[in-house]
């Protein structure tokens, strides 16, 4: 196999979306060796942290690579990767690539019979898992004849008796002969396969090369602008491919630190040490974020929260400015400076924010109303779209080139995009997948003959460009009057009364409109102590409790005054418990599946239409 080209130089090739991510790692060894690229705390009590540079990761990876070399691992090979956010996951994603190897992670809370259609598509020999909870649910497929897995190797010492522990892995020295084999993955050759999180059925295997991912690296890097070298809070899943890109990649392109957090409950924690400049969360986890700091604002005295409201109020009149592209005042601006410095700093840095330059959004549609929310203080949440088939983000929001709030952006440089006649936003260009991944090894495009990709979702450009989401074309409710409904419209108005943690509007075929509602687990219980109720009996007991009902009664109707009839709701179910990857309800990333939920709530939801 022919070695990418390089510049003359002898560095980097001229087009940097030639470069591949071998060539990155070996330049920032060359040019960073001693700048921090990963960080990772030990789980033991005094949680110390271990850091690696850039010279230090080169050569890991490269030892690492070695013994994946070992075990039979080859150029094309996929490899299969169930792990946490842990240091084991991120060097052996990168120790495979610069062996020519695709890496394929796996979702952790992912469904056995998901494993096993992942397990099968891609047809690896080994798979990579943390400990022995994984290997007990990949250890069947190894006597599954319809799967080729051979072999696991186990990340938790003595987790794995009988199979290969990744501390055997490292080879010292590495064979001259091997090395040579090393870093000679070409721009158009398979950096990764990403499988969907199957929100409509089985996942699919998205084949990404690293053309397409360098492509999207640079078109996010025009419209971010970010300290050098910045620090990324690496919590999210790596089957998702936003933190692929943000977590793995674009910390190559940009030699910035990496500090990884396996345990996303505790991203709090490790926000308040790290400080990070930049701050990324799906739609769910901006409004876990939200009520938690609402709870803690609700029950502050009267009048500190009239100082905070005024803060507030000051930093959204601020953002509103810029939203339009106007000067600031300089009233205004001196206004929004004393705030700043006298009342939302302090807020923030209780929580690790006081830094945070770039704060954004992708996945689902951010519900306006937290959006706002974080306004107050002075964050404006860069709302992006994208699919896995685009490489991640296709459209943004920037404080570079402009933004407007509730919207999505607009296309990165590396996209173009045009609404179909039924809605349906299409899109292509440089960062646009290659395709789907066949069992047979084979790449099944699924683009139209003009390189147009029908991306499933239904949006409306407005007249300065921005692109706004409407809904999924699939998930778009027709009325028995044949009427068109967007869900996620109708949930997010309900959703904005901090007491709606979650919603779910149901009514296709029917003359009406109904929702599941689920109460907020950290809203919930502050607004009770702040409206003086006792909340025994947890959730549930509030569910039951009749202010509450009332409560959420009110905020359904003033939801329902801000929608059309046919968009009402007209009878909703109040819920106590949470949905959430592990019983189903969402996918890994957190996207909602409209038809488990369904499925398990039919006889709550069949109720709601009974005369």
């Amino acid at each position: 196999m022919t070695p990418a080209p390089r510049s003359t130089t002898g560095d980097l090739p001229d087009d940097p979306a030639d470069r591949t991510l071998p060539q990155l790692l070996a330049r920032n060894a060359r040019r960073y060796p001693r700048l921090p690229g990963l960080s990772w705390q030990s789980a033991d009590a005094d949680g110390e942290w271990t850091t690696l540079g850039w010279a230090e990761i080169h050569e890991h990876t490269r030892s690492l690579a070695a013994g994946y070399r070992a075990l039979g691992v080859g150029r094309g090979d996929h490899v299969l990767v169930m792990m946490s956010n842990r240091p084991e996951h991120w060097l052996s994603d990168l120790a495979l690539v610069r062996l020519g190897a695709i890496p394929v992670s796996v979702y952790g809370t992912a469904a056995p019979e998901q494993i096993t259609h992942i397990a099968r598509n891609c047809r690896a020999r080994l798979a990579v898992v943390e400990g022995a909870a994984q290997v007990a649910v990949w250890k069947p497929l190894l006597a599954d004849a319809d799967t080729p897995l051979e072999r696991l190797v186990v990340a938790e010492a003595g987790a794995g008796d009988g199979h290969v522990p990744y501390s055997a892995l490292f080879r010292e020295p590495v064979p001259e002969q091997f090395a040579k084999e090393l870093d000679t993955a070409r721009p158009e050759d398979p950096l990764t396969v990403v499988y969907t999180s199957g929100t409509t059925g089985e996942p699919k295997g998205v084949v990404l090369t690293h053309r397409e991912v360098m492509s999207n690296a640079l078109a996010l890097d025009a419209v971010v602008e970010l300290p050098p070298h910045v620090a990324h809070i690496c919590y999210l899943p790596f089957a998702h491919i936003a933190e692929r890109m943000l977590g793995i990649y674009l910390p190559c392109h940009r030699a910035s630190h990496v500090h990884l957090c396996a345990d996303p409950t505790r991203v709090g924690e490790v926000m308040r040490k790290v400080r990070p400049a930049q701050f990324f969360g799906v739609p769910r986890i901006w409004e876990k974020l939200s009520a938690a700091v609402r709870a803690v604002l609700s029950l502050m005295p009267a009048e500190q929260r009239v100082v905070i409201d005024q803060a507030f109020e000051v930093a959204r009149e601020h953002v509103g400015y810029r939203e339009r592209g106007e000067t600031v005042p300089v009233g205004l601006e001196e206004r929004y400076v004393r705030a700043r410095e006298d009342v939302l700093l302090p807020l923030l840095a209780a929580g690790g924010l006081d830094r945070v330059t770039w704060s954004a959004s992708a996945s689902a549609p951010m519900p306006v109303d937290v959006v706002r929310f974080w306004a107050g203080f002075g964050i404006v949440i860069m709302d992006a779209w994208g699919l896995t088939e685009t490489t991640g983000v296709a459209t943004g929001n920037s404080p570079k080139t402009g933004f407007r709030l509730g919207s999505v952006g607009r296309p990165v440089e590396s996209v173009e995009i045009r609404i179909a006649e039924d809605g349906e936003i299409l899109v292509r260009g440089s960062s646009v997948f290659t395709g789907y991944l066949q069992p047979d090894g084979s790449v099944r495009s699924a683009l139209d003959a003009d390189g147009w990709l029908a991306t499933g979702d239904i949006g409306r450009i407005d007249q300065d460009g921005y692109l706004w989401l409407t809904d999924r074309k699939k998930e778009m409710i027709i009325t028995s009057t044949g009427k068109n409904v967007s869900p996620a419209l109708v949930e997010n108005a309900l959703k904005e009364h901090p007491l709606i943690g979650q919603a779910m509007v149901h009514g296709d075929n029917r003359s009406y409109l109904v929702a599941l509602l689920v109460l907020d687990a950290e809203a919930a219980p502050a607004w009770a102590a702040a409206n003086g109720l006792a909340a025994a009996g947890g959730l549930p007991g509030l569910v039951a409790h009749p202010a509450v009902r009332a409560e959420v009664e009110r905020a359904v109707a003033a939801a329902n005054s801000r929608l059309n009839r046919t968009e009402q709701v007209k009878r909703y179910e109040l819920l106590a418990r949470e949905w959430g990857p592990a019983t189903g309800e969402l996918t890994p990333s957190l996207k909602m599946r409209r038809r488990v939920i369904r499925d398990k709530y039919a006889v709550e939801l069949s109720e709601l239409y009974r005369d």
